[in-house]
Formats: structure tokens, sequence, C-alpha cells
């Protein structure tokens, strides 16, 4: 009881702390503007004297126009600054039409570090319900408001729907998807857990960064389906030294596919940008230090999972449930997509003459082989969630398209 009582003692000292601070916003806001400083004056009128000197044309007989393309090119080099600024810090894309003077400060995100034991296993109980409560207070306003919270489905943080606005994190385009997921099965993703971006370390995300600048990807732009299997083929080259085979472009395109679930031809950057870090902790993770990164609720998520396949409860079940399980984790997704059996018909359509149209019979007769032979494979727990980590963490974004295609 003494517990409970000092919980309500400090959500009313909380409470009444933010009535103060929103009274000495109001008043803040009543105030007249301060009087600029007379060194920001003087700087003012000295960027003013030296503004004529650029635009006005040069006696030598240069033309007018050099100077407005100088601009031109400074403006768009900044612009490109700021967002590679913005991708190295973790905000992927910054949101628009904000006041940023009516706006609460959005978070510093900070990058992981990965621990000395990182890559060491690490023993979930299978048995073992983890069931970890909710936060009482809005994670940005810290104040409780019951009902009007909305929980994420992946971490124990709650939210006011206005306090996200205010954020510029919730639009009106996203604020239905919030009210009718948050409180169902579906679940809802924070801005922390939707951007899987952040799961990257500092080294990583350079690493990344390195890539899109060699194949000259611009931030916060669209890529079509040629641009994507370009980035593709140069990535394989980087790595592998070698070009995609024709059956690993065919499944880039199924990826590219299921990328863009509107089928619009184009992939938004967001979603290249998540899809581009689950790859890079698929390739250079090990499965151990992947299931290390899954919260208490999608343990308990993949846990629930596996108790309802294993019928016999031998604590085994087979590898072609476990591609069963691997899909369902896009359960949020519409029913075209959901089964990850995806049409590539509206990247182009691929000629009878082209290899990957002579080699794809081939291709997947030696995959439904090698799937026949792998479908009764046994499966322990531990064995499952490590196979099925990055297709968990692949699922958390709110967006539609699968960042991360499961096997067949």
């Amino acid at each position: 009881m003494g517990v409970l009582m000092s919980k309500k003692q400090s959500v009313e000292k909380v409470q009444k702390v933010s009535v103060v601070v929103s009274a000495f916003k109001e008043g803040l806001k009543e105030r007249p503007p301060p009087a600029h400083r007379p060194e920001a004056a003087e700087a003012s009128v000295e960027t003013e004297e030296k503004l004529p000197e650029a635009t006005t044309p040069q006696e030598d007989g240069s033309k007018p126009g050099v100077s407005t393309a100088q601009a031109s090119a400074k403006d768009e080099y900044k612009v490109n600054q700021e967002a590679w600024s913005r991708l190295r810090d973790g905000k992927g894309v910054e949101p628009e039409d904000l006041e940023r003077a009516n706006q609460l400060t959005p978070p510093a995100f900070v990058r992981p570090k990965r621990d000395v034991n990182d890559d060491q296993p690490v023993e979930i109980v299978l048995q073992q319900q983890e069931q970890p409560p909710n936060d009482e207070m809005c994670e940005i306003c810290e104040v409780w408001t019951a009902e009007d919270l909305y929980p994420c489905r992946i971490c124990t943080r709650v939210f006011h729907d206005g306090c996200l606005r205010e954020m510029g994190y919730l639009h009106s385009d996203t604020l239905q998807d919030l009210t009718e997921t948050a409180h169902t099965t579906t679940g809802w993703s924070c801005y922390y857990c939707d951007n899987v971006n952040l799961l990257l370390t500092e080294e990583e995300m350079y690493s990344l960064m390195e890539t899109f600048k060699q194949c000259k990807i611009i931030p916060e732009s669209c890529l079509v389906s040629d641009e994507f299997l370009h980035y593709k083929h140069f990535v394989s080259k980087q790595l592998f030294e070698k070009q995609l085979s024709d059956e690993q472009e065919e499944e880039m395109l199924a990826q590219f596919s299921v990328l863009d679930p509107e089928k619009r031809g184009q992939i938004e950057w967001v979603d290249f940008l998540y899809h581009e870090s689950l790859g890079v902790l698929h390739k250079f993770r090990s499965e151990n230090s992947l299931v290390r990164l899954l919260t208490a609720k999608e343990r308990g998520q993949a846990r629930a999972t596996f108790l309802g396949l294993d019928q016999d409860k031998d604590g085994f079940i087979t590898a072609g449930e476990v591609r069963k399980a691997q899909n369902s984790w896009f359960h949020k997704h519409t029913k075209e997509t959901q089964s990850c059996n995806v049409s590539i018909s509206h990247v182009g359509p691929i000629s009878e003459s082209s290899p990957a149209s002579s080699g794809s019979e081939k291709s997947r007769d030696k995959k439904l082989l090698s799937s026949e032979q792998d479908e009764n494979r046994q499966v322990s727990w531990q064995e499952f969630l490590k196979e099925s980590a990055i297709y968990i963490l692949a699922a958390r974004p709110n967006s539609t398209a699968i960042h991360l295609r499961p096997p067949l």
C-alpha cells in the first residue's frame, strides 16, 4: 500500500510541475521579442554590404547568371549535407511542415555500442513467461492520463497522440493507424522501435554511408528498380568481388516488390534505409548478437508462436514450421504481401530469351528439392530463436513494406 501511495504522490507531483511549466511557457509567448545584440546588427550590416558584391555582374564581361548558378549549387550542397547529417544521427528523414517555435525538442539519438560478450550465447528459457508492464507515464511529457496513452508493441514506452504530433512524429495520415492498432494484437511501434537504423553502431553506420556515397545514392530520395539493382550489383562486387547471379538478381527484384507494396515502381527512402540497415545486421552480426537485440515483448511473441507449433510438446518443431512462423511476423501487412509469394510484374517484363527467364525454372526446381529435404529438419527453441531473430527485428516498422523478405 505504501508503494502505491508513493507512486500516486509522484504522479501528482509531476502533474503539478507540468502545469507550472505550461504556465511559464505561456508567459514567455506574451513577452516581446528581445532586442538584437549590437554584434549581431553589425554582422548583418557587413553581410548586406558583401551580398551586392557577389550578385552584381563583373566588369570583365562575365555573365550575370554565373553567381546565381553558384548560389543554387551552394544551396543544393547545403541541403545534401543536412540530409547526410540526419542520416548519420539516425533521424532518417526530417519531419515535414514543423513550426519549430511551437514544437518540443526531438530526442538526441545515441547509437548503441557492442558489448564484449555480444556474440556469446544467451539462454532464453522456453517455459519462462515474460510479461513486462508498460510504463505509467508518457515518454515525452511524463504525465499519466490513463486511457489516453498509446503503448508501443515492442518496448514498454507509452505516448500521448498530442505529444507525438508536437514532436513531429505523428501526422494526420498516421494518426488513424495509431488509434486503430495500438490497443489491438497488431500493435503499433513507437519512433524509437520503428527506426531499425538505430540498431546500427557508429562504425556500422559509417560503413553504410560510405557505400551510399560510393554508389551515388542520394539520401531522402526514392529509388526505382534499375537504381536498386545497380546498388545491389555494386555491393556484391565490393563484398564478394563478383556480380550478382541471375538467381540472386531475381531475388533482389522480389525484394524490391515487397518494398513497394503499393506497386508504384519505386521505393521510399526510409524503406530502403531500413532494408539496408537490416542487411548490415544480417551480414555482419552473429545470430547470438541479434537475439540480444530482441525485447521482452518480442521474445514473448516468439515463445507463444513456438509453443503453438509444438503440438506434441517435445521441444522441437520442423524447419517448414519455422518458415511459416518467420512469415507470420509480418501479420500486420495486407493479405497480398503476407504470404510473400509476390509478383514482380510491376518492375518490368522479363523476356523469354533473358538469362533470368531461362534459369528461373531450374533454380525453382533446385529450391523445391532442397526445401523438401529440409522440410522435416528438427529445430529446437534456441535454434528457432536464433534463425528467426532477424525477421522479428524486420517486422518492427509500421510501414506496410517488408524490409527483409523471409524464405519461402
